[in-house]
């Protein structure tokens, strides 16, 4: 009795080692080729204007994402033209936004970077439409659950509503249990940016809080994933 325990725990010892080691192997091959050893950061610019400041305002954030790891993957999906209307119950309309709906699924999403300009010291109707065109990821699980949220915002004025679109979006995509991420000063809730004859490029401090708020997207991201 007492032989075959101990012969049956040098197999299962001897099996395990052989386990583990295969499993050391196909991690590190998994490194240089899989995709599961992708972090991505999807931007998504929700104004009608297409390729002008919320745009760019994203690309900065996406850029700092970019910038914090190796394996950091960023993409910008500009909203600008594209024709879409927002959630109408379980009836999922086919439009512009039906066939972007898949990348929101991709398991290897590690976070978020939404960007809206202010209208009426709001949110704007495409960031609101977006938003609820997500519905489909929160059932019959939550897809988006624990993954790390930045925003950027952009005004006509420096005091012109961006911490209040921030808020806005934040308080909506908890509905996802998305983590919300902020930063340090300047960009204690998000990127704040000021648009001055359809540009932000001269705004500096803007800039800053966009940049310092996609670092810390990516931060975030990479410390779920460990």
């Amino acid at each position: 009795m007492n032989t075959k325990q101990l012969d049956r725990r040098g197999f299962l010892g001897v099996a395990g080692t052989v386990a583990a080691m295969g499993a050391i192997t196909a991690a590190g091959a998994g490194q240089a080729a899989a995709p599961s050893g992708t972090v991505k950061i999807l931007g998504v610019a929700c104004s009608s204007r297409r390729g002008m400041t919320t745009a760019k305002a994203v690309q900065a954030a996406l850029d700092a994402a970019g910038q914090v790891s190796p394996v950091i993957r960023t993409e910008l999906m500009d909203l600008g033209g594209l024709r879409f209307t927002g959630w109408s119950g379980n009836d999922q309309p086919e439009d512009d936004f039906s066939p972007l709906l898949a990348k929101f699924r991709d398991p290897d999403v590690g976070g978020l970077i939404i960007g809206s300009p202010c209208y009426f010291r709001s949110m704007s109707s495409v960031c609101k439409a977006f938003i609820e065109r997500l519905a489909p990821l929160r059932s019959p699980k939550m897809l988006l659950a624990e993954k790390a949220l930045g925003v950027v915002a952009v005004g006509g004025f420096r005091n012109g509503g961006q911490e209040l679109v921030i808020s806005q979006i934040q308080a909506a995509m908890l509905c996802f249990g998305m983590i919300a991420v902020g930063g340090h000063a300047p960009a204690f809730q998000g990127g704040t940016l000021l648009s001055a004859n359809n540009s932000i490029d001269e705004d500096e401090l803007g800039l800053k809080t966009a940049k310092m708020t996609g670092k810390h997207v990516a931060e975030a991201a990479l410390r779920a994933r460990a």
